[in-house]
């Protein structure tokens, strides 16, 4: 399996004043830092290799997952240092760490979906970047996503229209080589990459059927600490 970077270094202001002592990624969610509900799940889903991107108290993060270890996972960290990257930027600087292709994952998704299976079709797709996408319909935020036959057809964050009915569902694979373009931008949002390359036809999609959750937001906390406690459960 493809290694996963984990971009984790946001302030995560929407969430304060819980995120004014901890980061986003040690927020409680069933009990646990999230940071560690994702990283089993990816065990579970057969990861081997993950790297965090991170920023914001990033010694509270690796105090708790330190060299992966806890959770059957070889871990290294890329910071942004002084001044935050951007979710393009932090990756751009962790390249070296990973291969020449890989997931990322944002650091505040939970996302019910076979990792297996979007590797699968990022390979048969012959492009060098996927994005999953789900039929939001605008339910759980704005849709902002065109999707056509297993290719984004267009993706736009910044300025979404009503015939978009999709949106990005917080999982992407992407080949190093997407970032070569970028030069000279040393901080910049994951977003303007994901729409170059849907505007150029190099954007891959895979359709997921499963809502995602997030606790970027403390609405969306809130639901996946119920959907937490479901899964107990069931």
């Amino acid at each position: 399996m493809l290694p996963v970077v984990i971009l984790v270094g946001g302030l995560a202001t929407r969430l304060r004043p819980i995120t004014d002592s901890i980061p986003k990624a040690l927020v409680p969610v069933a009990g646990r830092p999230f940071i560690l509900q994702q990283l089993d799940y990816l065990h579970n889903q057969g990861i081997s290799q993950v790297v965090l991107c991170t920023g914001y108290r990033a010694s509270q993060i690796k105090e708790i997952v330190g060299d992966g270890s806890c959770c059957g996972l070889a871990v290294r960290y890329s910071d942004d240092g002084d001044t935050l990257l951007g979710t393009g930027g932090a990756v751009r600087k962790a390249l070296p760490l990973l291969g020449p292709e890989f997931f990322v994952l944002y650091g505040d998704s939970f996302l019910p979906v076979n990792f297996e299976d979007v590797e699968n079709a990022y390979l048969e797709s012959q492009q060098p970047a996927l994005m999953t996408v789900y039929r939001n319909k605008g339910q759980w935020d704005t849709s902002n996503v065109v999707f056509c036959e297993d290719r984004v057809v267009e993706y736009n964050k910044f300025e979404p229209r009503l015939e978009m009915q999709y949106i990005d569902y917080g999982l992407g694979i992407l080949s190093g080589v997407v970032f070569d373009e970028q030069v000279g931008e040393e901080v910049f949002d994951l977003a303007t990459l994901y729409m170059a390359l849907s505007k150029r036809g190099e954007l891959a999609g895979f359709k997921v059927c499963q809502r995602f959750y997030e606790i970027g937001s403390p609405k969306g906390l809130a639901e996946t600490e119920q959907y937490f406690k479901l899964m107990r459960s069931a």
